[in-house]
């Protein structure tokens, strides 16, 4: 019809750039995208952020049945100085510098020599890998702890063939926190090696033909192009096993019990401890937010190291 605005128009004319009018249209216009995210995103707030900020405000409050009481820093003045906090924060230290490059090497090259197999091969791998590490963590570490007896385990009845031990794998406080590193050394990192070779799909195959016309060895070849392509692969995986290195508590749990000493304590068992055992809920909250900054420092650390501006 002559001289009719389209609806376009006229919905422009009667919203005009009234930011709160075209909110209210966008919500109409989507509103069943917003009732479908809903629900995740309730049980995030209440399972996630609410429990967080919770948390940081009680770091800074006494836990009492009566009612919490303000002490403003005197939690974290204590976590700082408490030995127990500081031998559970070098314990957890020694584990992450231990496991995370330990996994990271590892993976990285068992996917390099897996991906020149044929690709059933490496769908057989890929699953021999990967399958041990949806075992539960708990039964993985009574098993090891099974294996660490001093009078009937597998390792002890091993050495014994040979004259050797036995070995106070577990009750020695030189060796607890070496044979729980020792458990994870030996379990071969799955989920890494699925994304390794996932990314070196992805490198093009371009690069490496032009590195064969100019006649550079595989050796080479995996320095200066497979190793530079993976580097934002490698840096999520730094990050994330590094959050889950600081975050080791099932085997100290289940294995040790922090002990002997506190030679296994690491930060998340201490506060365990400090929140359910001694019910101090102000200084376990402290102690988490202290082990939330460390890693935040360590992520940012990571991101500063590897990140890269390849894209492929």
């Amino acid at each position: 019809m002559p001289g009719a605005m389209s609806p376009t128009v006229a919905s422009a004319r009667r919203y005009g750039r009234n930011p709160y009018l075209q909110t209210l249209r966008l919500i109409r216009k989507k509103k069943w995208a917003y009732i479908f995210i809903a629900p995740d995103v309730l049980l995030f707030l209440c399972f996630i952020v609410v429990p967080v900020v919770r948390s940081f405000m009680l770091a800074f409050q006494e836990f009492r049945l009566s009612g919490n009481v303000w002490v403003g820093l005197d939690n974290f003045k204590y976590v700082l100085t408490d030995p127990v906090f500081g031998a559970a924060m070098r314990n957890t230290a020694l584990y992450t510098v231990v496991m995370v490059p330990q996994n990271i090497i590892v993976a990285l090259l068992l996917a390099s020599i897996l991906r020149h197999l044929s690709e059933r091969t490496q769908s057989l791998f890929r699953a021999a890998y990967y399958l041990p590490g949806v075992a539960s963590a708990v039964v993985i570490s009574m098993v090891w702890k099974w294996i660490y007896d001093p009078n009937f385990g597998l390792f002890n009845f091993l050495l014994s063939k040979i004259g050797l031990g036995p070995y106070p794998w577990l009750t020695s406080p030189r060796t607890s926190l070496f044979s729980i590193m020792l458990m994870g050394i030996l379990a071969a990192p799955g989920g890494f090696i699925i994304l390794y070779l996932a990314a070196m799909k992805k490198i093009p195959r371009e690069l490496y033909e032009v590195a064969d016309i100019d006649g550079a060895t595989p050796i080479r070849k995996w320095w200066n192009i497979t190793l530079p392509l993976l580097k934002p692969t490698t840096l999520y995986l730094a990050i994330v096993s590094t959050i889950g290195s600081f975050q080791i508590f099932t085997a100290a749990y289940v294995m040790t019990q922090g002990g002997p000493g506190y030679s296994t304590t690491t930060v998340v068992y201490l506060i365990y401890n400090t929140a359910f055992r001694d019910f101090e809920f102000g200084l376990a909250s402290a102690q988490a937010v202290i082990l939330f900054l460390v890693i935040v420092a360590v992520s940012v650390f990571n991101f500063r190291r590897f990140s890269t501006d390849v894209q492929y």
